[in-house]
């Protein structure tokens, strides 16, 4: 599957587009071992990581955008969609690889969609929980994309 579903437009963030990132993967015939590791895969300190799992089947995470926050996401196992949107374009990115993460900037509304049962979804972000960073009406989210553009 492409890593990258039809979009909107030229690319998804204004301030940093969203991107698939390589990481660094080391095999043996023990199995795989994944890095992420700042200032090679990722251009930004993790100063928090979370993860997601036993979503219900049809659930739907995410439906916010953030101010300044910068993450990764990374499906660990399994396998689900982040569609993002910048108030200009749109783009849905498939996460099926755990060598494979999404880079999504400041100033991206994200929702995550489709997701395989069992999946499990590692969040690695620039930032600390801070709910005023968080952009929960879309209408708001909307107005202040638009005016940064």
């Amino acid at each position: 599957m492409t890593d990258v579903l039809p979009t909107t437009g030229p690319a998804v963030g204004r301030i940093s587009p969203c991107r698939m990132v390589d990481l660094t993967e080391h095999t043996d015939p023990r199995g795989k071992l994944t890095v992420v590791e700042p200032g090679k895969e990722i251009d930004f300190e993790i100063r928090r990581a979370y993860y997601i799992h036993h979503v219900p089947e049809n659930a739907e995470r995410g439906a916010h955008g953030h101010r300044r926050l910068r993450q990764l996401i990374v499906a660990v196992h399994g396998s689900f969609d982040v569609v993002v949107d910048d108030g200009f374009a749109t783009g849905r990115f498939r996460l099926d690889n755990p060598s494979r993460g999404l880079y999504v900037g400041p100033m991206v509304w994200r929702d995550m969609v489709n997701f395989a049962p069992g999946t499990v979804g590692l969040w690695l972000v620039s930032e600390p929980y801070d709910e005023s960073e968080y952009y929960r009406d879309y209408d708001e989210y909307l107005k202040d994309a638009k005016a940064i553009a």
